[in-house]
């Protein structure tokens, strides 16, 4: 990688454009890069690790994303840039940055942020021109990034070698190396395969103890099935032959219980024998006891039909006398029956014989029957006369209807023109209403439009009157703001000026004999400067610029609040012009005022016309109805002539036909009376006289019944009869006693129930005693079978489980042997790591060792062949090994540690090691070339004849076509090197001045 040229606008100190030729600054070689203390030196590096990578080393970085990175010097027009132009892998390219860039509105107040800008370009030789690459800040970067082969903080400790830092690395301990070294040669893949292991270690182990825990949790299980037969393994989960000794002691478990269950079956077998014996004797004992239990029973119910025989025969005695009477009781059920009809036929003649006249109480039957012909013949011959009767009626109703509707006509005429004299009248008012309403439709709409556009401009006056006074507040605040921030950054600068007057008494306040001095480098102080009253340090600047920056701030948030409020007030301006809020308020309001009654007189428009047709409507109907009313009183008046005509006809015949009756319907009705009692007297009179002669037959026939069937009178006949559930409840009893009987007679007879009978009496007790015995022992018996082979079948299950978990563990096992054996090796931890080194610490040891080497090249030509780096993996006291770095001295022979070297000696061992560093730092970033590299500070602890040779080293990189800038204040570099880039300070800002080789 070659520079080529850097251009500078509006960045860190340098408020103006600046350039840096590198191509005029590397002709001779070494270059010069020095001025006054915070005049820039750092920036100039700052901008070429900017434009490569888009941002700056460590702190200065700041925030807000590369906004700091803005000179305070800049005119606020001028936008902060920083273009590159390099080499690298055999490629011009030129690199343009723009970090954010707050900036004054173009239009308006306030300001605005423009976004950060990146442009990547090449030049072609072929047709001398620069080709556009990409304007994407990660594509540019990515692409930046591979070709160097380095991230940003490889690139600051190879290409801008910091002394400061190697020194201090020469004199680390081996953690600070390893931290250092790790950054630049990006180890952590190797710390991450630790991590990994050490995490996969305790994975394995984790499921090792749980595969182990669940094992004993089997073992457990089994001890617990087992009982005491079984003994647990003393070995917690993960320790070594844990699996061994528990599958050791689930093998003796399951042949103990397997020995049980043998003695258990045979123990139910002479059981079950046991139970067999005794329940054949209480079947025994049950059977003798049943039947002599029998033969006593069977005794005693033949003793008590003993003592029932009397009672049975004076049933079979009554039973023959009831089948006896059973001939007789048809006679005696006719008997019945023709009384109760006689006495019925007697009762009904007497109640209608008491409805007729005293003449015709005494009659027979016949002459009854002739009198209700007589009344008959009567009333059939009014039947003429009752059909005029009804015409009668029928007339008088309809003449009655007549007249209703006659009346109901005349009212309707009447109402009918009492209401058409004042349609006219009504009419005009209702088409009054409805042109009223439509005239309100049409200026409501109307006050519709005028409405809206008045509202806002009321609401946009009111906004104009209150921007305008916040406008004036606004406006005072900003100035004042102004003022405020005019005021500290005058401060701040007085401020900055005297401590940069006074700056030699504060770095002399840091200086000690011994020590070189940061700015001659020299180890004496004879005269150091003293500060004077009034001496402003550092953190008074630091406050003053502080407060600068927060009163800028302020006025700038100030200034944006103005501009926002004067847009508003201008556009609030614009809606409502210059007239009044009050005007436009009364006018706003009397728009609504009349836009509310249009509306409210615009809303009965409907009602309105649907009252109109309702009316019209309403007209059409009762001139009609009068018309209907006239026709109808016309037509009525013939018919009621011819009404009266008949009604005068029909009077006449009834006058005649009704007699002394109130009317013609009074008089059939005495007749149909009349005939109706005389018919009923002469029919109950016929039935009585025949129900009196059946029952003088039936008496005789009743009596020659009895006397056949052996009872001396009827009476007799009737008390030996039952009824059907006497009957059955007698021949029940007879049928039981018989029953009963057999049954006796027939156990009796039997010959084991008369054999047992003879025998002892059973013992029943004793036998169920005996057989329940022989029931528990069996139980017994088979529950500790059955826990035996359930015992057995437990152990066999949880056997068989946990040898399947030794044989799936086995895999895991082997692989936490494996994983925890090469953990503590990459860790360090093992004892096979004799020299106790991390891995990460491996890898580190062997990059320090090529840089050690490649730093002893220039070492010896600078310390005159004196000195050699060598790197040791010897052990610091308890600590590991793998990053010691000693220095060889020629002149003694002793190998040291490098914090014993003198200052002089630490500088030039420390550069030394830088260039060494990178040179490996380049090979490792794929061979990419370094054209160009800067050495900070250093140099002042260094003798005549040393600085010598430390030039005449950095001389020699011209061999390999490099060029190294050398950052430094020593004034004696100026007379020994011609190119120089001077950074000149002023309160307008920085400026660079370069004098090439010639």
């Amino acid at each position: 990688m070659r520079l080529h040229r850097l251009d500078i606008t509006a960045f860190g100190p340098f408020g103006a454009s600046q350039s840096v030729d590198f191509d005029d600054l590397s002709a001779a070689g070494l270059f010069l890069l020095h001025g006054p203390t915070g005049a820039g030196k750092t920036s100039v590096l700052d901008a070429v690790c900017y434009a490569l990578y888009g941002s700056v080393p460590g702190a200065r970085q700041g925030s807000g994303q590369g906004m700091t990175l803005r000179s305070d010097h800049a005119a606020p027009d001028t936008r902060t840039e920083v273009r590159l132009q390099l080499t690298v892998a055999g490629r011009r390219l030129e690199i343009t940055r723009q970090p954010p860039w707050e900036r004054l509105k173009l239009r308006g107040k306030g300001t605005t942020v423009d976004k950060a800008q990146t442009w990547l370009r090449e030049y072609d030789p072929t047709t001398r021109a620069w080709k556009d690459l990409s304007r994407s800040h990660q594509e540019i970067g990515e692409e930046i990034t591979q070709l160097l082969g380095m991230s940003r903080e490889q690139f600051c400790q190879v290409v801008l070698l910091p002394q400061g830092d190697f020194a201090r690395f020469l004199r680390a301990d081996a953690e600070a190396r390893g931290k250092l070294l790790g950054r630049l040669f990006d180890t952590r893949r190797f710390a991450e395969v630790e991590k990994r292991l050490a995490e996969r270690r305790r994975a394995t182990e984790a499921q090792v103890r749980e595969g182990d825990a669940a094992l004993l949790a089997d073992a457990h299980r089994m001890q617990q099935a087992a009982g005491d037969t079984m003994e647990l393994p003393e070995l917690a989960p993960g320790e070594p032959g844990l699996a061994e000794a528990v599958l050791e002691a689930a093998a003796v478990a399951r042949a103990t219980a397997r020995e049980l269950l043998t003695i258990a079956d045979r123990r139910l077998t002479a059981a079950e024998s046991a139970r067999a014996a005794t329940g054949r004797e209480l079947a025994d004992a049950r059977e003798l006891d049943r039947l002599q239990r029998r033969f006593a029973e069977a005794r005693e119910r033949a003793a008590r039909l003993a003592e029932r025989s009397d009672a049975h025969r004076a049933a079979q005695e009554r039973m023959e006398r009831a089948r006896k009477a059973e001939a007789v009781a048809p006679a005696l059920e006719l008997r019945d029956v023709t009384d109760s009809e006689h006495r019925r036929a007697a009762a009904a003649e007497a109640r209608a014989r008491a409805l007729l006249p005293q003449a015709l109480a005494d009659a027979g039957a016949a002459p009854l029957a002739a009198a209700a012909r007589r009344a008959a013949e009567e009333l059939g011959g009014l039947e003429s006369a009752r059909r005029a009767e009804r015409r009668l009626a029928a007339l008088v109703e309809e003449r009655a209807g007549l007249d209703r509707q006659e009346r109901a006509d005349e009212e309707v005429r009447q109402e009918a023109e009492t209401w058409l004299a004042d349609w006219e009248t009504v009419r005009a008012g209702l088409q009054s209403r409805v042109d009223s309403a439509q005239e309100a439709t049409t200026r409501a709409e109307q006050l519709a439009v005028q409405r809206d556009p008045a509202r806002r401009r009321l609401t946009a006056a009111r906004q104009r009157d209150r921007l305008t006074d916040d406008t004036e507040a606004a406006r005072q605040r900003a100035l004042a703001a102004a003022e405020d921030a005019v005021e500290a950054r005058a401060h701040w600068l007085d401020l900055k000026e005297q401590r940069l007057h006074g700056i030699a008494a504060e770095l002399a306040a840091n200086l000690t004999d011994g020590t070189p001095c940061a700015v001659c480098g020299a180890t004496q102080h004879p005269a150091p400067a003293r500060k004077t009253a009034g001496h402003v340090d550092r953190e008074a600047e630091e406050r003053a610029l502080t407060a600068y920056q927060t009163a800028d701030e302020l006025r700038a948030q100030a200034e944006r609040h103005l501009g926002t409020v004067r847009e508003a007030l201008a556009a609030a301006t614009a809606e409502a012009g210059d007239t009044p809020t009050a005007q436009l308020a009364e006018e706003a309001e009397e728009l609504d005022g009349a836009y509310t009654r249009a509306r409210a007189t615009a809303s009965g428009l409907h009602a309105a016309q649907e009252e109109l047709r309702r009316a019209e409507g309403e007209r059409e109907q009762r001139v009609a109805a009068q018309q209907q009313a006239a026709v109808r009183s016309a037509s009525r008046v013939a018919g009621r002539d011819r009404l009266e005509r008949e009604q005068a006809l029909l009077e006449e015949e009834l006058t005649l036909a009704r007699g002394a009756a109130e009317s013609v319907t009074a008089r059939a009705a005495q007749l149909e009376r009349r005939a109706a009692l005389l018919t009923d007297a002469a029919d109950t009179a016929r039935a009585a006289e025949d129900t009196a002669q059946r029952l003088k037959d039936a008496d005789a026939r009743l009596a020659d019944a009895a006397f056949r069937a052996g009872f001396d009178t009827p009476a007799d006949a009737a008390a030996a009869l039952l009824d059907d559930t006497a009957h059955r409840e007698l021949q029940r009893r007879l049928d039981a006693w018989q029953t009963e009987d057999a049954a006796v007679r027939a156990v009796l007879a039997e010959a084991d129930t008369a054999d047992a009978a003879r025998r002892p009496p059973a013992d029943l007790t004793a036998a169920e005693q005996a057989a329940a015995d022989a029931d528990r022992r069996l139980r017994e018996a088979s529950s500790a079978r059955d826990a035996a082979d359930r015992c057995r079948a437990e152990l066999d299950r949880l056997s068989a489980h946990a040898t399947t978990s030794v044989r799936r563990l086995a895999p895991l096992r082997e692989e936490h042997t494996r994983v925890a054996r090469l953990a503590s090796l990459a860790a360090g931890t093992s004892a096979d790591n004799e020299r106790r080194m991390r891995l990460e610490s491996y890898v580190l040891a062997a990059r320090l060792e090529q840089v050690a080497a490649a730093a002893t090249a220039r070492l010896l030509r600078m310390s005159s062949g004196r000195y050699t780096l060598v790197h040791s993996d010897d052990r610091s006291g308890r600590g590991r090994s793998g990053l010691g770095l000693h220095v060889v001295d020629a002149w003694t022979g002793r190998e040291r540690d490098t914090a014993t070297l003198s200052g002089g000696e630490t500088f030039f061992a420390s550069l030394a090691l830088a260039l060494g560093l990178a040179d490996v730092v380049t090979d490792e970033a794929g061979g990419v070339r370094l054209d160009t590299l800067f050495i900070d500070e250093g140099f002042g602890s260094l003798d005549d004849q040393t600085l010598d040779e430390v030039l005449d080293v950095l001389d020699a990189l011209r061999e390999r076509d490099r060029s190294v800038g050398i950052v430094s204040h020593v004034p004696d570099l100026r007379r020994r090197i011609h190119a120089q880039l001077e950074v000149v300070k002023g309160r307008s800002g920085s400026v660079l001045r370069q004098r090439g080789a010639g």
